[in-house]
């Protein structure tokens, strides 16, 4: 799931592009309606010509507004900046743009909009040229640029297919099973209560769900979930999400507080960062320095504590550690955007490198920014995580040849991680203790990301085959593991994971989708009725593959077959199931009471043929329950 974020300047166009988009009017108060302007966040959807359904945050382009902006950028995939073509570069597309680069958003499109109001294509190339000047040298240089018109509907679809390029090229949203909304709306309704939104990150929400609402630690639980106004039982990270909460009110909750899973996240009063400040930031940064501090959906004043400098400069970076007025819920790796308060305006962003410092540092300590450093480049703990959830499952000692670590820091990571439940055992039956953990330890370890994705591999290898073949049971194991590509011992665990989890079933010579019924058409049905009264007619004289198979379709008998009503024992010979499990036991009798048993005599017995009996006796051998002495078969074993 993505999510598009929009950026410029006040009447730009920004949301009757997205309404042009998605048929969706992003403007959902009367204030903004009377006045023409967005004031808050909008929201809307679309479907882009892949089919994949994306998300979309409209933000307010006036400076007035700048706040509101900031509460909906941190959480979105791709930017869309707009620049009107009658006006070009103005205040706030420098303003958002420096945002989204100092949130180093990875990937983005600029729609020149209003182009229908551009008669000269000089000015239109002279706007395009001032655009990619402004652009260069930021996240968004050499960004796809796309003229468009809201109005005649110009450019549209080139700009939908764009979208679609480069969202594919985005790596899928980490599920490190610590999920994560920012809440940037809050209101109710009428029979449901109480409803937040956000962006959710680093995991899944479920229906039932107990929750904590942070900093204020209040607990609830999910009613409901809903992404783009369709109800789910799951939302995955990445996609805008709205949860149905009990037991509070909106009075309970404003925007900035983010809803997780109870007792991993501490919120935080002073917070490491790595900052750097705009190159047109008005003046130096100074120590003790106020500022507004927006990250996710909050904001919050906050002190600048300058380590190892006495000021920063325009265009520099450096460390600085922040006091807050308020605790807030951040994790490492967040991005923030820091502002002056009055006159109000961005000076500089950064990423937080340590939301938990034990103690205020002293300012020019050479082992605090050395260490500092160090959490910049990423912990070992860091490195391993990053490495599971890009590769997958590992044993330790391939986990050491990969980092280049020595094994000590790895294994004394991989401890860490297992003790804070990051990573586990692909084997969900095997008993790991992190203090014991050693290079020769034969367990493969995974994180939540890399067993997800690893899942979502198999999960698209049955699916497809379901499709295919919607009357077969399962797909054959050793198809399924030439299709993944695993090693034996790695394709034989992640089975069991994903069998232990409820999301497959791994028979002995199949698996498939736990959600999988194989369904039959009412003539297929009233078909295979007639086959099996023939059979259940005359038990030990069924009709012969070729001829069941004319009667009911051959990828039905299979099904049937698969099912375990009829049992296949020879290339021509078919039997009920449950007349096989009942000549099985009769035969355990009878061999328990007379040692052996001829082809003869079961024909005799059950007056059928020797065809019959033959395949009978020679298919109790291939199950391993007879064997063959001479023109006699015994029970194996004696």
């Amino acid at each position: 799931m993505r999510v598009i974020g929009t950026a410029g300047h006040v009447d730009h166009g920004k949301s009757t592009l997205v309404k042009a988009l998605t048929g969706i009017d992003p403007d959902r108060l009367k204030e903004e309606k009377q006045r023409e302007m967005t004031i808050d966040l909008g929201f809307a959807w679309l479907t882009l010509p892949s089919g994949e359904s994306v998300g979309v945050v409209d933000v307010p382009g006036h400076q007035d507004f700048i706040k509101n902006m900031l509460a909906g950028v941190g959480g979105i995939d791709a930017a869309l900046l707009v620049v009107a073509a009658d006006e070009g570069v103005m205040p706030q597309t420098r303003e958002h743009l420096a945002i989204l680069d100092l949130l180093e958003i990875p990937r983005g499109v600029i729609a020149v909009t209003k182009v229908d109001m551009v008669d000269d294509e000089d000015w239109l190339e002279l706007v395009q040229a001032d655009i990619a000047e402004t652009v260069s040298g930021t996240v968004l240089d050499s960004a796809p640029m796309i003229p468009v018109s809201a109005v005649t509907g110009q450019g549209l679809p080139e700009l939908l297919h764009t979208l679609d390029t480069i969202l594919a090229q985005a790596p899928a949203r980490p599920n490190r099973g610590r999920p994560r909304l920012p809440i940037d709306r809050v209101f109710s309704l009428s029979g449901f209560g109480t409803i937040v939104t956000g962006t959710l990150l680093d995991g899944e929400l479920h229906v039932g769900q107990e929750v904590e609402i942070l900093p204020q630690r209040l607990k609830s639980r999910i009613r409901g979930l809903q992404s783009h106004k369709k109800t789910v039982e799951t939302a995955q990270p990445g996609s805008r999400t709205a949860v149905n909460l009990t037991g509070l009110s909106t009075t309970d909750l404003a925007r900035g507080n983010v809803l997780t899973t109870p007792g991993w996240l501490e919120p935080s009063q002073l917070i490491d960062v790595y900052l750097r400040l705009l190159p047109d930031a008005p003046k130096p940064l100074q120590h003790n320095q106020e500022v507004e501090v927006f990250t996710g959906a909050v904001e919050v004043m906050a002190y600048v504590r300058l380590l190892g400098t006495h000021q920063l400069n325009p265009a520099e970076t450096g460390w600085v550690q922040l006091r807050l007025a308020e605790r807030i819920p951040v994790v490492k790796g967040d991005h923030l955007i820091i502002r002056q308060p009055s006159p109000s305006l961005t000076l500089g962003g950064g990423v937080v490198v340590d939301p938990l410092p034990r103690r205020r540092h002293r300012r020019f300590r050479p082992d605090v920014l050395r260490r500092l450093e160090t959490l910049r480049q990423g912990t070992p703990e860091d490195l391993v995580l990053s490495l599971l959830d890009s590769k997958g499952p590992m044993l330790p000692s391939t986990i050491v040849t990969e980092t280049g670590l020595p094994p000590e820091t790895v294994l004394a990571a991989a401890g860490n991680l297992l003790r804070q439940g990051q990573v586990f055992s692909l084997d969900p039956a095997a008993e790991l203790n992190p203090d014991s953990l050693t290079e020769r330890t034969k367990i493969l370890l995974t994180s939540r990301a890399g067993w997800s994705a690893l899942r979502g591999q198999i999960e698209s290898v049955l699916s497809d085959f379901h499709a295919r073949y919607p009357l077969r049971q399962g797909m054959p194991r050793g198809e399924l593991k030439s299709r993944l590509r695993l090693e034996t011992r790695l394709f034989n665990e992640a089975l069991q994971r994903g069998q232990s989890e409820g999301v497959l079933v791994a028979a002995e010579q199949t698996v498939w989708l736990a959600e999988h019924q194989v369904k039959f058409s009412p003539e297929q049905q009233a078909a295979i009725d007639r086959l099996l009264a023939q059979c259940r007619q005359s038990p030990y004289g069924t009709p012969s593959y070729k001829e069941a198979a004319a009667q009911v379709g051959e990828d039905v008998l299979l099904a049937l077959i698969e099912g375990g009503q009829l049992v296949r024992l020879s290339e021509d010979v078919i039997l009920l199931g449950e007349t096989y499990h009942q000549f099985v036991d009769w035969l355990k009798q009878y061999l328990q009471e007379h040692e052996s048993i001829s082809v003869a005599q079961v024909r005799d017995i059950f007056s059928t043929s020797r065809k019959y009996a033959l395949a009978l006796l020679e298919y109790t051998d291939e199950q391993r329950l007879t064997r063959r002495v001479g023109d006699v078969r015994v029970l194996r074993g004696q």
